[in-house]
């Protein structure tokens, strides 16, 4: 496929980008395989969705009641508020364990995921190795023009290399792919920060 639209014009651009493209198709496969479709990757989502839920109504629930009871007497209000506190910590807890769990079960897809992508890179690597695969409409600032110019001779700043092209289709592709599946990791779950290093809850002494 790579040599057939190699001898189009801008045929070393359309051969990155269908392989960056068929190898999204395929990482999203794998990872369907081995994480989307099993139970507890479902289970661990709707948790997340079911907490963030939770934790948005009794938010909001305390926000409307802070300011109806701004008028009154505080010190009647102040045990429930202090009971809700509670319940918010506990569902926030809630939260981010399941986010933490989530990230923990997608780690054997990201493995299998990580090895295909650093074989698709060797490969192209040694397709594309010292070639301009493609024109940029601007010189890139220095940090940037230090991975769009890696490996090209010459000096010429609007040179692209595979590796940039590859990592801007590899960034965008994915990315969409997973969004037009449905596969998207949740929001709760990075705005939880339940990562596998998660930060310290500053409430904890």
């Amino acid at each position: 496929m790579a040599s057939a639209l190699s001898s189009l014009r801008y045929g070393d651009s359309l051969s990155v980008v269908a392989i960056s493209a068929a190898t999204a198709v395929l990482c999203e496969a794998i990872s369907w395989l081995l994480i989307y479709r099993t139970a507890t990757y479902n289970s661990l989502r709707a948790s997340i969705e079911r907490h963030s839920r939770k934790l948005d109504a009794m938010k909001s629930g305390a926000g409307s009641s802070a300011s109806s009871g701004a008028g009154g007497g505080g010190s009647s209000s102040a045990q429930p508020a202090s009971s809700r506190a509670k319940k918010m910590d506990r569902v926030e807890t809630s939260l981010k364990d399941a986010a933490r769990e989530l990230s923990l079960a997608k780690l054997k897809s990201g493995a299998v995921v990580a090895a295909v992508l650093f074989v698709v890179f060797g490969l192209l690597n040694s397709l594309f190795e010292g070639r301009v695969v493609a024109k940029l409409p601007f010189a890139p600032v220095p940090l940037v023009q230090r991975m769009s110019h890696r490996g090209l001779p010459g000096n010429d700043p609007t040179d692209c290399s595979m590796v940039f092209l590859y990592f801007l289709c590899s960034m965008s592709i994915r990315t969409n792919l997973q969004k037009l599946l449905g596969f998207a990791p949740p929001r709760a779950a990075a705005a939880a920060g339940g990562g596998l290093f998660p930060m310290p809850d500053p409430k904890v002494n």
